[in-house]
Parts: C-alpha cells; sequence; structure tokens
C-alpha cells in the first residue's frame, strides 16, 4: 500500500495570479476560501503575495507583508498549517513570526537567510529547482536537465542543512527556466528526484506545459491537473500543490478504493443526493 500524498492547496493574497479562477480581493473572501479548501481536503495551505509571472516587476517586501501576514495569522488562528509562498528573507520572517510552518521558496535558495529563518522557527523549508532569478526570463541550454535539477536540489538541500534546517522538501520547478519539453523530461525521471531521500512536491497544477499538451488555457486545465496529480502521486510525490483539492482528493479516493488500498465507505442507500439531480426548488 502506497502512502497517500499530502495535498497543498493554493491562496492567493496577490491581484496578478496567472491561473486563478477569480481573485480574492479581500481578507475575509481569502479566509473563507482557504477554509473551504481545507474542507475539501487540503492538509497545508500555501499563501502567496506575488505572483510569479513575469510581465509584472517585484513587489515591495512591505506590501507582500501586508497581504500575507493577516492571512497567515487567520488561518493559523483556525488550525490551519500554513505554508507562505516567497523568497524574501523580511516576508518569510513576518510569515514565520505569524505562525506559518513552511516557507516555499521558488529562488532555488538565493538567499540563505531563508534557510536560517526556517532553522531558528522549527519551519519546513521547499527548495524549488531554477536557473532564473524570480520574475525573470531565462531558458538555459542544458547539456542535461535531468542531471542539472538533481544536483541543483542536492546542493540547495545541503546548503539548508548546513543552515540548521531539519525538514527540507524539494521541487523540481516545472515550468521554471524550463520550456515544456524539458518539464516533461525531468517529470518522467521523477525516481530521482524521490532517491534524493527529501520529500518530493508536485507542484504542477494548471501549469504551462499541461496547456502545451492539451491546448487549453489555465482555467480549463482541470482534466489536465487532476490526470497529472495522480500521476505524480504515484510516482512518490510527498505533497501535491493544487488550486482543485475537491476534484483531486477525489480522483485520489477512487485510486486508492479501486486498486485496492482503501475499502468502499458504507453509505445510506435512502441518500437521494447519492443517486441523482434533483432540480432546484
Amino acid at each position: 500500500m502506497s502512502r497517500r500524498p499530502q495535498l497543498m492547496g493554493i491562496v492567493n493574497a496577490n491581484p496578478d495570479s496567472f491561473s486563478d479562477g477569480r481573485r480574492l480581493a479581500t481578507l475575509d473572501e481569502q479566509v473563507a476560501a482557504a477554509l473551504a479548501l481545507v474542507a475539501d481536503g487540503a492538509d497545508v495551505i500555501d499563501v502567496g503575495g506575488e505572483s510569479g509571472v513575469t510581465y509584472t516587476g517585484l513587489t515591495d517586501p512591505q506590501v507582500e507583508i501586508e497581504r500575507v501576514v493577516p492571512l497567515v495569522e487567520r488561518l493559523v488562528a483556525e488550525g490551519v498549517r500554513v505554508s507562505v509562498d516567497t523568497f524574501k528573507a523580511p516576508v518569510a520572517r513576518a510569515a514565520l513570526e505569524a505562525g506559518a510552518a513552511i516557507v516555499n521558496d521558488v529562488s532555488g535558495l538565493a538567499d540563505i537567510a531563508l534557510a536560517e529563518l526556517c532553522a531558528q522557527h522549527g519551519a519546513a523549508l521547499v527548495v524549488m529547482h531554477t536557473r532564473a532569478a524570480p520574475k525573470e526570463v531565462n531558458f538555459p541550454a542544458y547539456d542535461d536537465v535531468v542531471a542539472d535539477v538533481v544536483e541543483f536540489l542536492r546542493d540547495a538541500v545541503a546548503r539548508a542543512r548546513a543552515a540548521g534546517v531539519e525538514q527540507v522538501i524539494v521541487d523540481p520547478g516545472p515550468d521554471f527556466a524550463k520550456s515544456p519539453a524539458e518539464t516533461v523530461t525531468v517529470l518522467r525521471a521523477f525516481e530521482q528526484l524521490v532517491g534524493l531521500g527529501e520529500p518530493v512536491l508536485a507542484a504542477i497544477s494548471r501549469k504551462y506545459f499541461l496547456g502545451a499538451i492539451t491546448g487549453r488555457a489555465p482555467d480549463r486545465r482541470l482534466g489536465a491537473s487532476v490526470a497529472a496529480a495522480l500521476w505524480a502521486a504515484d510516482a512518490g510525490a510527498a505533497i501535491l500543490r493544487v488550486h482543485d483539492v475537491a476534484e483531486v482528493a477525489d480522483a485520489l479516493a477512487v485510486r486508492d478504493v479501486l486498486r485496492g488500498d482503501a475499502e468502499v465507505p458504507a453509505v445510506d442507500r435512502d441518500d437521494d443526493a447519492l443517486k441523482w439531480i434533483r432540480p432546484d426548488e
């Protein structure tokens, strides 16, 4: 029986995410969306205050703090495990002081201060492969993209460990400084990522490489995202970072039952809601 991956739900407190179906303009809306994801099965909520899109500039750290810290505080007060998606030490410090348990760094640990802060707070750190600075377009010519990802992550883990971080999570960085074909090449070698000996985060929901495969815009990649999540779970991912928590949780539940890892739950035979769609009355 394989271990089921944790689900990391996504709540963005910034106005320019490429993949959000709707903007969450107020703190109350953001909290409600996060709690709904938890109810759907999310084990952790990843809070972001700056989009990774490259057509907008860097956000001032204080603005980012003002976006994420109130949300972190509210969610922690509700008993939610929170990750903060940032590569800026001041933002990470403020979020960790507010109770965040994970720093999700998409810079490739460009600033070792992030690791030092995680060590001080007993927090986990996600280290991601990228050969581009945050918000920068850069597609290097890889001799061997898989080898580059593996060696980069091995080095980042070692640096994080040396800084005192006890729990390091690795992320191969789909679409970051990689073409769709290179992203797929890396994902096909997922066993090498698992072989690093650290939990692997699969951040593949609504990503561009899925659009390249399906020809669909970000808000129409649900089927592709669920398929990729199931594949990553089978490949050994420890965490799936997803927008559509309920759908991925349902897909994992069906997979587990069909392959014998779980049994069909007891159901109430008189529950008509499981039998047909009733028109609104």
